[in-house]
């Protein structure tokens, strides 16, 4: 089997093109198209749905894609075994959960830059479950998510908890509610959320659904900032980080809630699949950057 028939594949799949894996790879549509189809009659197979846009690999072509990953890989970490320590190439596909990227993005970045500049960097943000998925199937190479409490990473996986996170609960200034409020009082209001696929918001539904209450979510947004303008607006009671709310200019124009007998709570995780291989070290020096983020104490959780 031809390896640059394999990396071709692996291209097109992981940018859903046959345009993107040409750019990926410095070649020409026709090379890359060329090299699909050598692969396919190699393996007697479709490996892609052309129909598709963007691409996705048929059955087959999952298997193919997953199996082909693997060898690139192991490719990778032949050549890192034989370079000098710290000389370590290639592609480094990371998934960040947003509320993670809020928190402690721009340390663990900074800090694999400068401990591994040949190390070509990948990072994706996405909701917890849909980057585990990516990372059971070889589309990233390690994932930092969140988890409610309680729940546990896929046994596939290398886990490494990273411990509880916590934020704050934010309203209107003009919101009246008790000080502590209760879950009953909350659950009068609608709030401003993330999209389905939040940790924190799972968690929270869960709480309301135990105690028999409606939870409602009036207005849903990604972006922390516009989140936060809203519940400043009184859309809303809100749920943000320490870290977004300390550098908001809406920060002035909301409160922070406190809450009888509830603390929203997920788990951090760093996840990859073994072996690590050669991504061993980035793997550890971005979980230990991400650690010191983390551990920043807040004003706003006492």
């Amino acid at each position: 089997m031809n390896l640059q028939d394999l990396e071709a594949f692996v291209a097109v799949v992981e940018t859903g093109s046959i345009v993107g894996a040409s750019a990926r790879l410095n070649l020409t549509q026709p090379g890359v198209t060329r090299r699909i189809q050598n692969l396919e009659d190699r393996l007697k197979a479709t490996l892609l749905d052309r129909q598709s846009k963007p691409f996705k690999p048929t059955a087959a072509g999952r298997e193919a894609y997953e199996h082909g990953r693997r060898v690139l890989r192991s490719l990778d970490d032949l050549k890192a075994g034989v370079s000098p320590v710290g000389d370590i190439e290639g592609e480094f596909r990371l998934g960040i959960m947003p509320y993670l990227s809020d928190a402690a993005l721009a340390l663990p970045i900074e800090r694999l830059r400068t401990d591994f500049p040949k190390l070509t960097l990948r990072v994706t943000s996405g909701w917890s479950p849909r980057l585990v998925e990516q990372v059971l199937r070889s589309e990233l190479d390690a994932a930092a998510v969140c988890l409610a409490d309680g729940l546990q990473p896929p046994d596939e996986l290398v886990s490494e908890d990273l411990g509880t996170q916590s934020v704050v609960l934010v309203a209107a200034n003009g919101l009246l509610l008790p000080k502590p409020a209760s879950l009953e009082d909350l659950s009068k209001f609608p709030w401003v959320m993330n999209e389905t696929g939040c940790g924190f918001r799972a968690f929270i539904r869960r709480q309301f659904e135990a105690a028999r209450l409606p939870f409602n979510v009036g207005v849903e947004a990604l972006s922390a900032d516009l989140r936060l303008s809203l519940v400043a607006r009184g859309h809303g009671i809100g749920i943000i980080t320490p870290a977004a709310l300390a550098g908001s200019p809406w920060q002035d124009q909301v409160q922070v809630l406190e809450v009888r007998d509830f603390r929203p709570l997920v788990r951090a995780w760093m996840l990859h699949r073994p072996p690590a291989g050669r991504l061993a070290r980035p793997i550890a020096v971005f979980r230990d950057a991400l650690l010191e983020g983390l551990k920043v104490p807040s004003p706003f959780i006492s």
